[in-house]
């Protein structure tokens, strides 16, 4: 499950577009104006007039002649607003509305891709995968608590607690979730959940099994397939990273070199990681090197679950019916 330039470049397309659109926008806007108040167009002649005189006085270091002029055009700017009220449009009836305040539908921002962009990247990447189908039967409207009892329930109920406050306080706290148990106690659920709700509130998300996320990056990086973009460049950079399945993937030097350079560098970018596994404390420690497991029990939270498998169980219920 690659992004390519294809992808990248259909994306960069949508944005000139946005900025094409909004400019016709602008311009239909202005003529308007010009036509059914032509004061306002004068006013804006003369504000125009004025803002070049204030560049050539800035460039000369006229200081004491330049403020007399903004003083001007802050009073022709009054006008305009005056005007525009009068006839019954809004003060702000010009005023570029941007889709995104923060890159003004650029996607950029000093230089580098802003978050909008990296958003486009990860819906591109959503839409590709099959978690869409996942994601609609697995989310906190069809979550069960009736599933397990006593010491299975009550470690289930909390694991619950700490992915509801994961999402609740997401943008505000830097935190990483780590759900560890045996197979079908909850542990992708749990992990789907907060993915869900953390697409719908539009931050930047990406999904990937233990093996699929290797296999994409060895593929880049040893395979040289044509055409497909650097998946760590959002990897490293996305809101939210969730790892299902950790364990399943061909451990090997490579993996978890890549493992730990991951766990870095978001780590540097206070960047939420969650991950789910079927591997104990002690089979991470022993799969992994001490400084992955380090870094895991150091910078995540580690939920434990246990009890019976809960898709096998919900799958012999479906069946007697």
């Amino acid at each position: 499950m690659n992004l390519t330039n294809e992808d990248y470049n259909e994306i960069l397309a949508q944005y000139d577009e946005k900025q094409l659109e909004l400019d016709h926008l602008l311009k239909e806007r202005r003529q308007e104006l010009y036509e059914k108040i032509p004061e306002y167009k004068e006013l804006d002649e003369e504000i125009t007039s004025l803002y070049a005189m204030r560049a050539r006085l800035l460039i000369r270091g006229d200081e004491a002649a330049i403020l007399p002029v903004s003083e001007k055009i802050e009073d022709l700017e009054r006008k305009q607003k005056l005007l525009l009220t009068e006839a019954g449009y809004s003060i702000n009836y010009l005023v570029p509305q941007y889709s995104c305040p923060i890159c003004h539908d650029t996607g950029l921002v000093e230089g580098a891709r802003c978050r909008c962009f990296k958003q486009a990247l990860t819906k591109r990447l959503y839409e590709k995968s099959n978690i869409k189908n996942v994601l609609e039967k697995e989310n906190f409207s069809t979550l069960r608590h009736d599933l397990q009892i006593g010491e299975d329930l009550r470690l289930f109920e909390k694991a619950y607690a700490k992915s509801v406050q994961f999402v609740e306080e997401f943008g505000t706290t830097y935190r990483n979730l780590c759900f560890s148990g045996t197979v079908g106690t909850g542990k992708s659920f749990l992990s789907n959940c907060i993915l869900n709700e953390l697409l719908k509130q539009n931050y930047s998300c990406i999904y990937y099994t233990a093996p699929t996320l290797f296999d994409t990056i060895a593929n880049y990086k040893f395979r040289h397939v044509q055409g497909v973009m650097n998946p760590t460049d959002l990897l490293y950079t996305c809101d939210l990273l969730v790892i299902d399945d950790l364990g399943t993937e061909m451990t090997n030097n490579f993996t978890i070199s890549e493992f730990l350079t991951l766990l870095n560098q978001r780590n540097l970018a206070a960047k939420s990681t969650v991950i789910s596994t079927n591997l104990s404390l002690e089979n991470l420690n022993d799969t992994y090197s001490d400084r992955v497991f380090s870094r895991l029990f150091a910078n995540f939270e580690i939920c434990i679950l246990s009890g019976q498998d809960i898709r096998s169980y919900l799958k012999q219920m479906q069946n007697r019916k």
